[in-house]
């Protein structure tokens, strides 16, 4: 009989991959998976009690905030704050970055950028929901009040990074630059264990995740790879399957298992993209990257993508590896502009 290994072993288990981190990083870890816990159960009995439905007020991406959206990000940065390695949080449900002031959270040595709850509006619907989240060291002296140049990090600064998965199972899925392994929650015992350990995305895939509702205002060079992937080629086992699920996080985690391509590109109405690069594209590039898949831009690596702004929005191509590098050809080929313009 196989030992179960929870995800608090397994962080203590590989604490010696950190010997700067004297154990702070593993207790971050640690309080994270606390908060996705207390999440988890909430969103579990959505339907029986009043957290559903629109909270009447408004984040700063101009989105109706969803009572369970508040609710989250109550909880994270509420364990943050009381674990105490952690000075400062950006959110996606909060326009400035959240000084955590407590007596051992502002001597905190990181910050974390989080989207509390990606896809909430599926949870209506009972379809999985995510949480995607980032660690980067503290750029300002203990001495200083952390501000938010400490957010504006590039992607390869991450020390961590991880996203939960709210479906038939729950998953914890991290890494910290040295591979990417998952955890399910068991709930008899109220644990993450290691069930999927140095996860791997297939370097080819079958599955082309993508709005297709905004066909229309695509750039020709994605409209030109969705015809790619629809047409019949014995020898490239296409068509391939279309599936978009409507939460990053659910659609890059079926990817990741599966083999997969998960795009978001720029449109007439969103001309820069639309999804966040602090807290949404550049954890996920992290956790890919890591599992031997690629992220860009269309032209440029994600994690290398200058950071200005704590909201700043991205397009995105994340995924297996000769997927993205045929998406990119076809934008080099049909949408030849300077892509890095449109994500900053």
């Amino acid at each position: 009989m196989t030992a179960v290994k929870t995800l608090g072993q397994f962080i203590i288990e590989k604490q010696a991959d950190f010997p700067y981190a004297k154990g702070e990083l593993s207790r971050l870890l640690r309080d994270i998976g606390i908060a996705a816990k207390i999440v988890n159960r909430e969103i579990n009995k959505a339907g029986l009690v009043d957290i559903l439905g629109e909270a009447g007020t408004v984040n700063v991406q101009g989105e109706s905030q969803k009572k369970l959206d508040i609710y989250a990000n109550e909880q994270f940065i509420s364990a943050l704050e009381s674990g105490g390695e952690c000075c400062l949080v950006a959110s996606e449900e909060n326009e400035e970055v959240v000084l955590l002031n407590s007596k051992f959270s502002k001597n905190g040595k990181y910050i974390v950028a989080i989207d509390p709850l990606d896809g909430s509006s599926n949870i209506e619907v009972n379809v999985a929901v995510g949480t995607t989240f980032s660690i980067y060291r503290r750029k300002t002296d203990v001495n200083e009040e952390p501000n938010v140049s400490d957010v504006l990090q590039k992607g390869t600064e991450q020390v961590a990074a991880g996203y939960i998965v709210y479906g038939s199972s729950t998953m914890l899925v991290y890494t910290t630059g040295k591979g990417v392994n998952g955890f399910t929650l068991d709930p008899s015992i109220g644990e993450f264990c290691l069930s999927h350990p140095n996860m791997r995305i297939p370097e080819d895939g079958n599955i082309y995740s993508v709005n297709e509702g905004y066909y229309v205002h695509f750039p020709e060079g994605v409209k030109k790879y969705i015809k790619y992937c629809q047409v019949h080629d014995k020898e490239t086992n296409r068509p391939y399957t279309s599936r978009y699920i409507g939460s990053m996080v659910a659609d890059l985690h079926r990817n990741l298992i599966r083999g997969g391509i998960f795009i978001y590109p720029t449109t007439a109405a969103s001309p820069k993209g639309k999804l966040r690069l602090v807290y949404e594209c550049n954890p996920l590039a992290f956790i890919i990257e890591q599992a031997g898949g690629l992220a860009t831009n269309g032209s440029k690596r994600i994690l290398d993508l200058d950071v200005t702004e704590v909201h700043q929005r991205s397009c995105i191509f994340i995924g297996s590896k000769n997927m993205v590098l045929k998406a990119e050809e076809m934008m080099r080929e049909y949408s030849p502009v300077d892509t890095e313009s449109v994500s900053v």
